[in-house]
């Protein structure tokens, strides 16, 4: 099985529409989405519709939770960002009621938490608070007692063939993708996905041929930023970055695969680039998002 991971799109059409494009070329079996669908962007209603569309669940993002109850503790760009998201979602139920309604009748139906594949723990934020705990890199060496707190809620043992496996996480919220690593030796550990093998440059995607990356030809893939093998017996949390805002200082739009059809998994993570500047322009075309938004995407923060 071979499942794309998407999370943190914001309202990104653009990034979202060349990571879909991209996914297409290779040939996974489905799509899942960590969460943050809304929040930031330019073109929330497209977004959601695409994920409606194309992904086989979505989990409740803190952004999401924003825009549909109330914006806690968001700044004051993000909490205007939540409220104009909002009327548009309202707006357009008002214009086309079957469209949208279907829109937030799906919104209100995702949910904070899935057990994926008997196996991996999927939450926007963390197990603790699935919809809005960061687990950040710097949590490995500022705060251990977090880290193995988080670790110890997904230590579950499940069979996976003829072994046994200990639970893992899937997140997003921190806009970085990378691993988080535990061992009763040594702790907690985080690697950026860009450390784990490979390199990567910023040739268009749509150079990319149908064939996409097999196991034997990863190194050829120009938008493969690196490969993570888990052992049997590995406690992970992997988080596949951000499609719509990456905050890692890479503009490139990030997302993973991860492949459970062998008894042991990996996962994939990519980055790609897209057209930043027609989303922030569309962003300064809005009075009620801050320019702000946009100037970061070029930035990658």
């Amino acid at each position: 099985m071979r499942t794309a991971i998407i999370s943190d799109i914001h309202g990104n059409l653009e990034a979202l529409k060349t990571v879909l494009a991209d996914i297409d070329r290779r040939g996974v079996d489905e799509i899942v989405c960590l969460g943050d669908i809304l929040g930031y962007g330019p073109d929330p209603l497209q977004c959601v519709d695409l994920v409606a569309e194309r992904c086989a669940w979505s989990l409740l993002g803190n952004h999401d939770y924003a825009v549909l109850y109330e914006p806690t503790n968001f700044n004051k760009a993000a909490k205007e960002a939540a409220y104009w998201t909002r009327t548009q979602l309202d707006e357009a139920a008002e214009q086309d009621p079957d469209s949208g309604n279907r829109r937030l009748d799906f919104l209100n139906r995702i949910r904070p938490r899935v057990r994926y594949r008997d196996l991996y723990i999927c939450v926007h934020g963390s197990v603790r608070k699935p919809i809005n705990e960061y687990l950040f890199e710097t949590d490995v060496t500022n705060d251990r007692v977090k880290i193995q707190d988080v670790f110890r809620r997904i230590d579950d043992e499940v069979p996976i063939g003829d072994t046994k496996v200990c639970g893992r996480c899937l997140v997003g919220h921190t806009h970085v993708p990378g691993i988080f690593n535990w061992n009763d030796e040594d702790g907690a550990d985080f690697t950026h996905a860009s450390s784990l093998f490979g390199g990567s440059n910023s040739d268009d995607p749509l150079d990319l041929d149908d064939r996409g990356a097999s196991e034997g030809d990863s190194e050829k893939d120009p938008f493969l930023v690196g490969r993570h093998r888990f052992a049997p017996d590995e406690k992970a949390i992997a988080n596949p970055g951000s499609v719509g805002q990456p905050r890692d200082f890479d503009e490139r739009a990030s997302y993973a695969i991860l492949d459970t059809s062998q008894p042991e998994h990996w996962i994939d993570f990519f980055r790609l680039p897209y057209d930043i500047d027609k989303v922030a322009e569309k962003i300064y075309a809005i009075s009620e998002l801050d320019d702000w938004l946009g100037d970061r995407l070029t930035e990658g923060r």
